[in-house]
């Protein structure tokens, strides 16, 4: 994965029912670029550059993207080097198991796990709103981002890595917890760029510009 370059190309975002899609999609025309919904496998396979939002369970999720045979293409995707985005929910299904109603497995590409926020009385869950993001190491999403920024949060569970050098970002709420990482390809943040304004498109924007190697000349299909 190199620099970022102009914004240029398709984003496909993964559609299993679950999240905002629209407001991702909205926020990647609005940079000019071509935004795709879709829950086609082949489709997700090929993508120039692969979204996967949501909100929502953490097992409603897993159970919907294998119904819809998406694991596999999200997966193989991944493993060709081109860039991945995970929001939200789609930041904790990067990791090996969820605690909400579980353990419930996830992708497991990320060793850690999810759990609940456990706060003092006052402290309200989920913690939604806005919130700052303190910037751990270089991350080209956040080129031309100033440390500390705000961005939007809504979530109860946050993701616990195992391995300190994938977390991009942390903040604040009585604990400090990631609020964003990053290993290789792999990009992805518990708040809401699509929700986050001005900065909030600029992190899509970084995202889009991200150079890596081309799809096959020749579309893959998913085998079974």
């Amino acid at each position: 994965m190199t620099a970022s370059q102009p914004a240029s190309g398709s984003v496909t975002i993964v559609d299993y029912g679950m999240g905002n899609l629209r407001s991702v999609q909205k926020a990647f025309e609005k940079l000019g670029l071509r935004a795709e919904v879709t829950d086609e496998p082949n489709r997700v396979i090929n993508a120039e550059r692969l979204v996967l939002p949501g909100v929502g369970a953490f097992g409603d999720a897993m159970a919907e993207l294998k119904r819809r045979e998406l694991v596999k293409p999200i997966l193989r995707f991944i493993e060709s080097g081109r860039p991945f985005l995970g929001i939200c929910l789609g930041l904790q299904l990067l990791f090996e198991r969820s605690y909400e109603n579980g353990p419930i497995p996830g992708f497991g590409l990320l060793r850690g796990e999810v759990v609940r926020f456990e706060l003092p009385h006052g402290w309200s869950v989920p913690h939604m709103g806005w919130n700052q993001v303190r910037q751990e190491c270089p991350n080209p999403l956040m080129t031309g981002i100033p440390d500390e920024s705000y961005f939007y949060f809504v979530h109860s569970y946050y993701v616990v890595p195992l391995d300190a050098e994938v977390v991009a970002g942390t903040t604040e709420y009585k604990i400090r917890f990631c609020s964003m990482v990053r290993q290789d390809n792999i990009f992805a943040t518990q708040f809401h760029p699509e929700k986050s304004q001005a900065l909030g498109l600029k992190l899509l924007a970084n995202f889009a510009g991200l150079a890596a190697p081309t799809p096959p000349a020749s579309p893959t299909s998913v085998q079974t």
